[in-house]
Order: structure tokens, then C-alpha cells, then sequence
């Protein structure tokens, strides 16, 4: 048995659990079925022991780390930190420890993941690239397993996605039926040297709905701070005051930004709903306690975790199948700040 101040072995535990060290082996890597109560001694003998698995040394024999990464571009906004929350869970249930990484617009950052990837450090990458011109992915010769999520298109790797474009023209749309005839846009605007792939999308899924209902595209209407937070929504929103172009609606392109837009419609005295509409985007908690509430779209984040896990488990297992792409599916979430209960 180890004794004070030496680590434990697998042989320690099996001693102490009263099974074979192949058994421990077996409790530690999950891939062979174990009984219950079998692995719950094992697992008490562990504790007991204090005892720590040599996971490099488990990957140097079946070529698995038991490690994935997953790269945000900001991991201090909400959207992230939710989005976190559920791959990180669903990661544990399927036997995954995880790497987090923000990346920024940093393509370096990427490109370390997907060495690490490459060398067996990680088993895979989940990867949230801001643009694919700016995204290590569309320079590397040879991907390791990775999966992209979020509205970077791309066809070298797999995807989860949800239709960023249709989903602000559902919203833009949800506004004007309810009334709004000067529509403005904060999150993005004409500037093709700031845009992201998430701006870009969702500015184009916001005209689509203008044109749609014979309305104009307003330059003056546009406004894109950054970073995308409740501070840059509420500079944005006294910005467009300050052009002196009337609006009576705004859709904000995450919630953070309606959350500052609020605020900002407040301080100058307008009243949300009376007199100008304001909706968000992902419907992340601060949504429903906003004053008032936010009208949103939301999609499942777990459901979108474990489509990200799926493929990558699927890619790791085999690496040349063609590249997939899964869509979620979203819904717009009517609130009181467009008249909503």
C-alpha cells in the first residue's frame, strides 16, 4: 500500500478496493462496462488514496487525451458564459474533461488549440472563430477534429449554426407588425472592416425584413460599437439620438446591447414600448428581468452543445468523413419591450 507522502498506483486502489488492477483501469477509462457497486468501491478507494489517473499515459496507449478544448472569442459577455455552461456539462457527461480558451480576434490562439490537437494533447477543438478571414481554420493544411459553432460559414470542417440571418429577420419582422416604420439596427452597420460574421449576418437578416415589408434601408439607422456589451449599446443608442434620425424600433444584436439600449432610452426619457420598440438576441437570463422584459430569440443552448459534442466525438472516430452542418432551431420570445405580456 502507498505510503505517506508517495502518489498512489492503479495497484494501490486495487488493493484497497479488492479488485484487479485491470478493473481500476477499466472504472478510470469507461471503456468497458463495470457493475454499480463495483465501481463505487473503486471509486471510494480512490478518494481514500487520493489517487490521481495518469491521463498522458492512458492517451500514449489509446491515442485519447480525454481533453477537448473550447475556444470563445470573449468569454466576460453572457451569451458566452451560458453557452459555456451547457458544453461544458454535456462535455462531462460523455466522459470529456475541457479546455477553455479566449481567443479574441486573435487567429495565434486558434492556431496553438489546433497544435495541441494535432500532438494529442486535446482530443479536439470546439472552435468560435469571430470571422473566417481573421480564423486559423481557413489556413490550416490539415485539421486536427474540430467542430466550428456560430455563423462563421465555412465548408473545410463540421458546424453548429443557427440562422442568424433568418433569426434577425424574424425579429425585424415581429417589430414592424407591431407597428415600427423606422427601424434601427445596433450591432451592425455598412462598415465591412469591423464586421463580424455574426453582424454581418444579422444586419443582412435585419434589411431582408425592411425590403421585405417595402421599408427603406436607412444608413443613419445603423450603428455597430464595439465590444458588443450594455456599455456599447448604450453609446450606440445615444448616438442615433444624436443624428437626430427618428426611430421607433430597435433591434439590438444581443441581448447586452437591448440591455444598454434600455438604459440609454431611459435616461434621455423615451418609454419602451410607447414610444420606440426594443428587442434582443439569445435570450440569456438578464432578458426576462430586464425593466421591461425583453422580446428575444432563443435557441437551446444545450441542444446546441450537444450537437457541437456529437460531431466531435463523430470526428474524432473518423476523420474523413465529409464536413456536416447542423442547424438549431430558434423561436422569437414575445416580452413586454414590444408590447408583450
Amino acid at each position: 500500500m502507498a505510503g505517506r507522502g508517495t502518489r498512489a498506483t492503479m495497484k494501490d486502489v486495487a488493493a484497497l478496493a479488492g479488485v484487479s488492477a485491470k478493473t481500476v483501469s477499466n472504472v478510470v477509462t469507461g471503456t468497458t462496462f463495470v457493475r454499480p457497486e463495483t465501481v463505487e468501491r473503486v471509486e471510494a478507494a480512490m478518494r481514500e488514496l487520493d489517487f490521481v489517473p495518469n491521463l498522458s499515459a492512458r492517451g500514449l496507449r489509446n491515442g485519447r487525451s480525454g481533453t477537448i478544448a473550447v475556444a470563445l472569442p470573449d468569454l466576460a459577455t453572457a451569451f458566452s458564459a451560458d453557452l459555456l455552461h451547457s458544453i461544458v456539462e454535456v462535455a462531462h457527461e460523455r466522459g470529456f474533461a475541457v479546455q477553455i480558451e479566449e481567443t479574441g480576434a486573435e487567429p495565434g490562439r486558434e492556431y496553438e488549440l489546433l497544435s495541441r490537437a494535432r500532438a494529442h494533447l486535446v482530443d479536439g477543438v470546439i472552435l468560435n472563430p469571430i470571422r473566417l478571414e481573421d480564423s486559423a481554420v481557413e489556413h490550416a493544411d490539415r485539421l486536427p477534429p474540430v467542430v466550428l459553432i456560430g455563423e462563421v460559414e465555412q465548408h473545410v470542417t463540421d458546424r453548429v449554426l443557427v440562422d442568424s440571418r433568418a433569426a434577425a429577420a424574424s425579429i425585424t419582422r415581429h417589430v414592424i407588425e407591431r407597428g415600427a416604420r423606422r427601424v434601427a439596427a445596433v450591432g451592425g452597420d455598412g462598415r465591412a472592416d469591423i464586421a463580424t460574421a455574426t453582424s454581418r449576418l444579422r444586419l443582412a437578416g435585419y434589411r431582408d425584413a425592411l425590403r421585405e415589408a417595402g421599408l427603406d434601408v436607412v444608413p443613419a439607422l445603423e450603428v455597430n460599437h464595439f465590444p458588443w456589451s450594455a456599455a456599447a449599446g448604450a453609446s450606440a443608442v445615444d448616438e442615433l439620438i444624436a443624428r437626430a434620425t427618428p426611430f421607433d424600433a430597435v433591434v439590438a444584436f444581443t441581448d447586452s446591447i437591448a440591455v444598454g439600449a434600455l438604459h440609454a432610452l431611459h435616461a434621455q426619457g423615451v418609454r419602451v414600448p410607447e414610444d420606440v420598440l426594443v428587442t434582443g438576441f439569445d435570450d440569456v437570463e438578464i432578458a426576462r428581468f430586464a425593466t421591461p422584459a425583453l422580446t428575444t430569440v432563443r435557441f437551446d443552448r444545450r441542444a446546441f452543445a450537444s450537437e457541437a459534442l456529437t460531431l466531435l466525438e463523430s470526428r474524432i472516430d473518423a476523420r474523413t468523413t465529409p464536413p456536416r452542418a447542423v442547424t438549431v432551431p430558434y423561436e422569437v420570445v414575445v416580452r413586454a419591450s414590444t408590447g408583450g405580456v
